[in-house]
């Protein structure tokens, strides 16, 4: 699991937690409440209008509630496999594994505020996400809210 150079090493891991489901349970287990704590304080020490919080796994982990608007990068079912073989070099059989693991896309879009459509090349992206920002900016959002999820406007990629 550890590289030569004392890194961890990614690919390993991520075999390991799709191969053997209790050794995805027990890792979740550590690393969240560790995650949770440190999202907490560098929200909390945040000095902007809002806060972008990235979470991967929003919808998975149940965290779409602690958040005041969700933002989803939507993507293809296909297109989201090749990009998983072709970032992570693996087989298409563990990229479907991995994506069987994780929300629908109907799961997420179901709780999204906003979409941002990524079906095509990386700079083509660019000018879509600057919109969210805009709208809750325009709409007086960033200045109204303040509740107990510290402005959080997360993207679940």
């Amino acid at each position: 699991m550890i590289n030569d150079d004392g890194t961890l090493n990614r690919r390993s891991l991520r075999e390991r937690i799709f191969a053997h489901a209790e050794d995805k349970t027990w890792l979740n287990a550590l690393l969240h409440p560790l995650i949770q704590q440190e999202t907490r304080r560098q929200m909390q020490a945040a000095s902007s209008p809002y806060v972008l919080w990235v979470v991967p796994l929003l919808v998975e982990n149940n965290l779409v509630a602690n958040a005041d608007r969700v933002l989803v990068v939507d993507v293809a079912k296909e297109t989201q496999i090749a990009r998983t073989i072709l970032r992570d070099r693996v087989s298409r059989e563990h990229a479907e594994r991995i994506l069987a693991a994780q929300a629908t896309r109907e799961q997420r879009l179901a709780a999204a505020d906003d979409v941002i459509e990524n079906m095509g090349p990386p700079d083509a992206i660019a000018s879509d996400v600057a919109r969210p920002a805009r709208k809750v900016s325009n709409a007086g959002i960033a200045g109204r809210l303040t509740g107990k999820n510290r402005n959080a406007y997360p993207c679940s990629i």
